[in-house]
């Protein structure tokens, strides 16, 4: 049987729908198949850049030596400049990484969150979310799902509560466009309520569940890997969805 893991808070939101059926269905099509690459590099890139202060020719040198497939070490160079230029007037006080928490969603199921970097500027503690599909990024209902979550994991958290959230979206406007940088601050989206935070967690709870059921029922497969998508990718800092 192809192994599904508990997903991410990230890929939950980007996943979740309002019928828990089609959740199965996307779930069990991605253990089928799975994703080719990870974007960790990036964010070892991004650490470097902020936390060393090395110049952006010396990452994005690191990548090209590191990263032998073409295409996904393309992908990182590209990104990276937008990073370094978001940050370029930031004189951090210090930059610290950040311990997964787990968050439980319902029927048994918590699932991670590891928030990839927080900085301190002046006093003022900061939380970057980085946000790396070229297309089809989270957004909508499902988006004020991924915000209203992590906004309450930052509550119950002394060490971040008073911290700036806002995500940092690198998709491209069309499928023709270059990728671009749009800065998202999170107090401008509205959160749902607990009532209806509940419920589309347990909907995607039983997709979860209902999608374990479909593949213990399969005969074992292969899985199929390709190289033709590069948004399948697993997820930042977090456990491997698709382990």
């Amino acid at each position: 049987m192809a192994k599904l893991s508990v997903p991410s808070l990230q890929h939950l939101a980007r996943n979740w729908k309002q019928d828990s059926g089609m959740i199965a269905r996307d779930l069990v099509r991605l253990v089928r198949n799975p994703p080719i690459f990870s974007y960790r590099p990036v964010f070892s890139a991004t650490f470097d850049l902020l936390h060393f202060k090395q110049p952006l020719e010396q990452v994005l040198e690191g990548i090209r030596r590191a990263e032998k497939r073409p295409r996904v070490r393309e992908n990182f160079i590209e990104l990276v400049p937008f990073i370094q230029k978001h940050f370029e007037d930031v004189q951090p006080n210090f930059v610290n990484k950040v311990s997964t928490r787990r968050y439980p969603i319902g029927m048994g199921l918590d699932v991670p969150f590891t928030p990839p970097l927080i900085y301190g500027v002046g006093g003022k503690l900061y939380f970057p979310w980085f946000s790396f599909w070229r297309s089809n990024p989270v957004n909508n209902l499902n988006l004020r799902l991924f915000v209203s979550v992590v906004d309450e994991i930052l509550r119950d958290d002394p060490d971040l509560e008073d911290c700036v959230f806002e995500i940092l979206d690198f998709s491209c406007a069309t499928a023709k466009d270059p990728r671009s940088l749009k800065v998202i601050d999170t107090r401008e989206i509205p959160r749902v309520s607990r009532q209806e935070k509940i419920e589309m967690l347990e909907i995607f709870a039983d997709g979860y569940t209902k999608a374990l059921a479909i593949l213990e029922a399969e005969p074992e497969k292969a899985p199929q890997h390709s190289d033709s998508d590069d948004d399948r990718y697993s997820d930042d800092l977090q456990p491997d969805f698709f382990a």
